[in-house]
């Protein structure tokens, strides 16, 4: 059994490229049963986010594993390999694990540290798990990855200042706009994103803030909490000429916000600048929207920049963290090294218990027959003796035959001797 780590993300791939390679959550049952049919795959995690897709699996060894995994993945996203490989990025067994467990630590996100990602990765774990895991091992490493990311918050100070896509997103639309007292903030989706995109604006007291979303039960729980308009998704076309800022996150698989929309926001505005945020993958806006005058529309790429301005802070917390990472990944490897031999322990101590049933039943079947009860019993700790030794006594002989004295120690120690 081999624990794999495959995918893309934010460092390896542009935005263009990772939202052809997303899993929707309405897609996500059918794909896992896809790739669990291929005859290498015993179990298997799906992660796809905004920044990152990545693919966690427990697969039997075989020499062409890592061709039939990407050509899979290229089947089903109907991408072509040559434009995927480059961008893909593989770890096994021990680099696996420590890969898990810096992304659920945020070690590895696009914002050094940031907190969303490991719910995120909690809720791959249970979509994946439903009916499709099986796996011990993986459950095990993700269960550990999750501790892990818990020991480096309370260990480390790599959370303790506010910065996430959210965060980024908000420091831009200040910078632009000199205060948000005075702005309308049009917001398209209500998931965690768009949530903590609101609870910033509210901080910085902004003047309007609109929701809009496919869902409008799920948007009016972040209305009320926040002080904001809920819309439908389908009055974003008329409603779009009230906001100055537009941040949209959504899961929608085409873009809801296109050019002929801003321009006539635009036309309605009188051109009074429109700051755009796409932070979702697949894109909402549709990138043409960049060539229009007086609408400045940043991707999640974009935000990079803003990113790094607020990450200085946060590097030697981080190496503090990758220590704390190589502990728990020894800890978890030395605790797999051990699942591997229990099924020889279990192989052993079977043995030599029908060596020991078969040895009293012969003892015991002298007893009845009257032999004398001194001598059966000398007998069996003999012959029990003889056979338990066997083995292990012809494995001395030959290691000592062979002239293997790292062999023969081994042997010596097993065996408890000095």
């Amino acid at each position: 059994m081999t624990l794999l780590a495959l995918g893309i993300n934010h460092k390896t791939a542009p935005v263009a490229l990772r939202e052809r390679v997303t899993f929707s959550p309405d897609t996500l049952d059918k794909a896992l049963e896809s790739l669990l049919s291929q005859p290498m795959v015993q179990g298997g995690v799906v992660l796809s986010t905004c920044n990152r897709t990545e693919l966690y699996l427990s697969v039997e060894e075989e020499g062409n594993l890592q061709e039939s995994l990407i050509r899979w993945l290229c089947d089903y996203h109907q991408l072509n390999e040559e434009d995927l490989r480059n961008s893909l990025y593989w770890h096994q067994d021990n680099d696996a694990v420590s890969h898990l467990m810096r992304v659920a630590s945020g070690l590895d996100s696009l914002i050094l540290g940031e907190p969303q990602i490991l719910g995120q990765v909690k809720k791959a774990f249970a979509d994946s798990s439903r009916g499709h895991l099986h796996v011990s091992e993986l459950e095990r490493m993700f269960q550990k990855s999750f501790s892990v990311a818990k020991r480096v918050r309370t260990e480390t100070d790599i959370g303790t200042s506010a910065v996430s896509v959210a965060f980024a997103a908000c420091t831009l639309a200040r910078q632009i706009f000199e205060s948000l007292s005075s702005v309308t903030v049009l917001l398209v989706g209500a998931g965690e994103t768009i949530e903590l995109v609101a609870r910033h604006l509210r901080e910085h007291r902004v003047k309007k803030m609109l929701i809009a979303n496919r869902t409008r039960e799920r948007a009016q729980v972040l209305a009320d909490e926040v002080g904001a308009e809920v819309i439908a998704l389908s009055d974003v076309d008329e409603r779009l000429k009230e906001a100055d800022i537009i941040i949209s996150s959504t899961a929608s698989p085409l873009p809801i916000i296109g050019k002929g929309m801003v321009e006539r926001a635009l036309k309605a505005r009188r051109n009074q600048p429109m700051l755009l945020v796409d932070i979702a993958v697949p894109r909402d806006v549709e990138p043409e929207v960049s060539k229009l005058a007086n609408a400045y529309l940043y991707s999640v790429d974009d935000l990079q920049n803003i990113i790094q301005h607020n990450m200085a802070q946060r590097q030697a917390a981080a190496q503090q963290a990758e220590t704390i990472v190589e502990q728990e990944t020894s800890e978890f490897m030395a605790w797999l090294r051990a699942q591997s031999v229990s099924e020889t322990i279990r192989d052993y101590r079977s043995q030599a218990s029908q060596v020991r049933d078969e040895l009293t039943a012969r003892a015991l079947a002298a007893l009845q027959q009257g032999g004398d009860a001194e001598a059966i019993m000398q007998d069996l700790a003999r012959k029990l003796t003889n056979r338990l030794i066997h083995t292990p006594t012809k494995s001395l002989q030959q290691a000592a035959r062979d002239g293997d004295d790292e062999r023969l120690n081994i042997l010596r120690d097993s065996l408890g001797l000095e």
